[in-house]
């Protein structure tokens, strides 16, 4: 099993439009073989992070069985549509993927 973080940054102001897009997205993408989980979540500003809160920034969480769905995730038609929808808001993409130790 993999797990990645992706931290995308956007446009200010286009954060909910981001999301609309995404959502369209993620039963097709649970759906793929070899996906265990796929989401999106935003900062929470609290007294435990002492990071500030990134207001347009979107982080994806994902788990995937190997790295091969995960290519094959990234390959798919339905990703490459998303890609389309976002690319005037979307600045950055910062993927990392880790092994559990």
């Amino acid at each position: 099993m993999i797990h990645v973080i992706a931290a995308i940054e956007l446009a200010p102001g286009t954060r909910e439009k981001f999301l609309t897009e995404f959502h369209r997205i993620i039963d097709i993408v649970r759906d793929e073989d070899g996906c265990i989980e796929y989401g999106p979540a935003i900062d929470v500003a609290t007294s435990v992070s002492s990071a500030p809160v990134r207001e347009s920034v979107v982080t994806v969480v994902e788990k995937w069985t190997n790295v091969a769905s995960l290519e094959a995730h990234l390959k798919a038609p339905h990703m490459d549509s998303y890609r389309s929808m976002v690319k005037d808001i979307v600045r950055s993409v910062n993927i990392q993927v880790l092994a559990p130790a």
